[in-house]
Parts: structure tokens; sequence; C-alpha cells
């Protein structure tokens, strides 16, 4: 089988995107998880997929790790999604919206970034203890879309992120779907930057949408920030966070930064 595909970056968290529209093809994880290899295949944090949309919604988004393990969602995938929806369908919309498994999210394009609506997050527990094989951490947790834990640190160069964080997204206070992991360090004023443990990547990736999400809710929590924060990624990236309301019961949060084509191309699967 031959696909037609458009590679995607979101603040170096990057994506194979793919149109099903018509349903030409249907994948296994497998061949997922071999179009994602970065050896043998295109090579990708996750693979999105463009459906048609139905009632309330434009359009329906399918989002797989890199592992080839479907997940709820994606954040930076979201921002992408949008704009390959956008080029393939030709829409003149500044506005369309998307069902995702987390539920139904939001898209506004501002030039070159693009502004997603996402889901409720569920609700925030602080201060959880942690026993690791480095001692008692002390971590934050939400769901944003995905399930995440947010650790505060002083400095996050100084994390060894691929041991820590595996021993984390595995950790038995997570099961039975694990996590995602997040080393956040505050800057100044409303900017923090943060490090992540990528579920079903199983590594650390560029960028996380919804890990940013998490530490902006947390972060603002925690220090008593107040909306929008700027969140800098592993990626060189700053993607901004906006919410209303108190952060342990935010709503209306929003998710905007880049969303770059990268090039298109053909795989025989």
């Amino acid at each position: 089988m031959r696909l037609e595909f458009t590679k995607m970056s979101g603040a170096g968290n990057d994506f194979i995107c793919l149109d099903n529209r018509a349903k030409n093809f249907r994948l296994n994880r497998g061949q997922i998880a071999r179009l994602c290899d970065r050896h043998f295949g295109i090579g990708a944090d996750g693979l999105l997929i463009l459906e048609k949309g139905g009632a309330g919604h434009d359009y329906r988004m399918r989002y797989h790790n890199a592992d080839g393990g479907e997940a709820e969602m994606c954040g930076n995938g979201a921002r992408c999604f949008a704009r390959f929806a956008q080029a393939v369908t030709g829409t003149d919309k500044p506005n369309i919206s998307f069902k995702t498994g987390a539920g139904i999210v939001t898209a506004e394009f501002l030039g070159e970034e693009v502004r997603v609506g996402l889901t409720p997050p569920g609700p925030m527990t602080l201060s959880q203890n942690i026993p690791t094989a480095e001692g008692d951490l002390e971590v934050h947790s939400i769901n944003t879309g995905v399930p995440h834990i947010v650790v505060l640190v002083k400095d996050v160069d100084a994390v060894d992120v691929l041991k820590l964080g595996a021993e984390l997204r595995w950790h038995r206070a997570f099961q039975p779907r694990g996590t995602n992991v997040n080393f956040a360090q505050r800057l100044s004023g409303r900017k923090l930057r943060v490090r992540t443990y990528e579920r079903g990547v199983e590594g650390e990736t560029l960028a996380c949408g919804t890990g940013v999400t998490a530490v902006a809710l947390v972060a603002a929590e925690v220090f008593g920030i107040r909306s929008p924060l700027q969140i800098a990624v592993q990626g060189g990236d700053l993607l901004e966070v906006h919410f209303d309301g108190k952060p342990t019961q935010a709503k209306n949060v929003r998710l905007q930064g880049p969303a770059a084509f990268v090039f298109d191309g053909e795989i025989h699967v």
C-alpha cells in the first residue's frame, strides 16, 4: 500500500499527518510504529489521522504515539492537525473544531501560529509524595487530555530525564495507564522551562503540548501566577497557555504555538 503523507512540527514535536476522510486505509499498531521509526520509517513522535467530522464538529482527529498505541489527545498534535486539515480541505474558516478521544477541540488560526481550545482538565492533585530510587519526590498530577505529573525543580538541565522520567512513567502509583512526566523550572515572572518524558514515545521529546498545559496550570496554582503563562520547551520555542478562573478549576484552557509544515512524501506500507 502506498500512502501520501505530510510531515509537520509543533515546536519540535514532530508528526506524520494522513488524510483518511475517504477511509481508504486502515493501519495496525505495528505499521504505525514502523512509520514513526526514525531508522526504518519516516520518523516522528506520533501519527495524526484526519477523518470526516460529524454532528457538532468539522473533523475527527485520531492520534497514535510512536509505539503505535492510540492516545486520547496531543496538544502540539492538535495544532498541527488543525493546520493540516486547513490545507488539505481548503477551508478558509478562521476557526475549526474536531473530535478527539478526550472530547471536542477548537482551533483558531493566528498567522503562523495556532491556538487550540482544549477539553476541560481533570482534577489537580498537589504535593503527592512518590518514592523513587533517588529518594522521595514531590509531584503534582493533572489530566489535560492525557495524564501528566509535574515535578518542580531548581534546574531542569540537572535532571536525568530519561532515567527518572522512565521510573516515574511506569511507577506503581500511576498504574495501570502510566503517566507523562514533566520537569519544570520557574525562570521569572510568568515564564517557565520544561523537559518532558512522553508516554508512548518512551523518551524525551522536544515539546509536549498537553505537558506544557499541565505545567502552566500547576505552576499557576503553586506560585500564584496569573494567566497567560509562557513555557519554554526543549526545542527552543515558547508556547503560551491561557485559562479562565482558578487554576484548580480552570476553564476555557487555550494552548498557542507554532505548527509548521516540514515536507510531503509517499511511503510504501
